[in-house]
């Protein structure tokens, strides 16, 4: 198959950012979302749904297996459900393109239902670690079968037992992910199902199953948090309205923060405590971000954002927040490029298993375009050109990563020479409005 690639650059000519704009749904509410009404009793609606691939994949995944999926229109969709027992096993496999959240959630809804399928993917999430989700579902009694027991990844095949055993596991890594696919491949285990983090992990599936009538419990330890699910659960259909994806705003508030005079309003985006580290390392360098208009949706913390011209300064990002941030690093990494002194990032081993080497990634584009850095194994030190500004000139090659694309373009705003990126096409994964929503703030790129 041949693919097309689709370059971009950033114009040289760009004004100061304004306007209002409302952020695209959620992504990681999206694919919950889609899951959970699949496995309830009834029909729930959902308005705002991110129509990027990665969540339309999670949506034909559901389909294969029984549900009903209606789009109604922009980002309105009806799902029918068929209950946590009802689900059938696919008739061809699941394929899950370049989505590593659809695929391991996905995991663990087959593993609890007691049924079988194939999953596969693109070349980038064929390439990523699997074992993390599939090892305590094979605790659940799953078993799998995938091309090497060393290092497992897709394709693979997972069978679910007839009746998922409870476990209470101890996560290794911090992944909601991991989290996610225990807790749902334990909606069918009787009795209680307990998975232990250090740190917390972002909590949309509690949040979530809570909605749908799951009992779900959460309590910390001091050193752990704790999350306890009880089994044989009956889900119930609710209506679920999906607020604005942080990590999608990221780049329009990078943006707004960088290029000299811009005054922005960024629309119904969520704050979840396990979200929003970027706003937090953003004002923390002297970003003037405020708050307005804090409300509740879909058992969310939700709020606008108006975000101005700063002159940021560099500081510490301890890995303790990284969690709380993990895909908004490359976003992040822009914005130290054009601050005033070093930033020192630690904590980023996780950046290395993403879509791409995301570290690597960001290291290697941020010197193509003459920013002074280090790579370590786990950390990353920008030293912020400041006012001098940011040389620019790159090509970057994007490593089929839509974050590191789209990060880079937002550096290109900024930069003194234009920014150009190899290949846009991915960024319709995650963000399919990224360019229509930063031409209604006034930027234009070259495509």
């Amino acid at each position: 198959m041949t693919t097309t690639t689709q370059p971009a650059r950033a114009s040289l000519s760009t004004a100061p950012l304004s306007g209002r704009v409302s952020m695209a749904g959620d992504k990681s509410i999206s694919h919950r979302a889609l899951i959970l009404s699949a496995m309830a009793t009834g029909t729930s609606t959902i308005t705002g749904l991110l129509e990027g691939t990665d969540v339309l994949a999670t949506a034909q995944a559901m389909q294969q297996m029984g549900a009903q999926m209606t789009r109604l229109g922009d980002g309105h969709w009806q799902v029918t459900g068929v209950g946590t027992g009802g689900l059938r096993a696919p008739e061809a496999a699941l394929d899950f393109g370049n989505s590593g959240t659809g695929a391991r959630l996905v995991m663990g809804v087959v593993a609890g239902a007691g049924i079988g399928a194939e999953f596969i993917g693109d070349a980038s999430l064929s390439s990523r670690p699997m074992a993390r989700v599939t090892d305590p579902l094979s605790l659940m009694g799953a078993q799998v079968s995938a091309a090497s027991a060393d290092k497992v990844t897709l394709p693979l095949h997972l069978a679910g037992p007839p009746t998922a055993m409870p476990i209470d596991y101890l996560s290794p890594v911090a992944s909601a992910q991991v989290k996610s696919a225990i807790l749902l491949a334990g909606l069918n285990a009787p009795g209680k199902t307990t998975v232990r983090e250090a740190p917390i992990t972002r909590d949309h599936s509690e949040n979530m199953l809570t909605l749908f009538g799951a009992e779900i419990e959460r309590h910390s330890d001091g050193a752990q948090h704790i999350v306890t699910i009880t089994g044989e659960a009956q889900l119930q259909a609710t209506d679920i309205a999906v607020p604005g994806d942080p990590s999608s705003a990221a780049f329009p508030m990078v943006a707004a923060l960088c290029v000299p005079g811009s005054d922005v309003v960024l629309e119904n985006i969520m704050l979840n405590r396990q979200r929003d580290g970027l706003i937090r390392v953003l004002q923390d360098m002297g970003g003037d971000i405020t708050i307005i208009d804090e409300r509740q949706q879909a058992g969310e913390r939700v709020a606008d954002l108006r975000v101005r011209h700063s002159a940021l300064k560099g500081v510490e990002v301890s890995g303790a927040i990284a969690a709380s941030m993990i895909d908004e690093y490359p976003a992040l990494a822009m914005a130290a490029a054009c601050a005033t002194g070093p930033t020192h990032m630690h904590g980023l081993h996780e950046l290395r298993v993403k879509e791409s080497d995301r570290l690597s990634a960001i290291a290697d584009g941020l010197k193509a375009n003459g920013v002074e850095l280090t790579e370590g194994d786990d950390d990353l030190l920008i030293i912020g050109a400041g006012e001098a500004g940011v040389e620019g000139g790159g090509l970057i090659e994007t490593r089929h990563d839509h974050r590191i694309a789209m990060s880079f373009l937002v550096l290109g705003l900024f930069a003194k020479n234009p920014v150009s990126v190899d290949d846009t096409t991915m960024i319709e994964t995650s963000f399919p409005t990224f360019f229509s929503l930063m031409q209604t703030l006034g930027v234009q790129f070259e495509r």
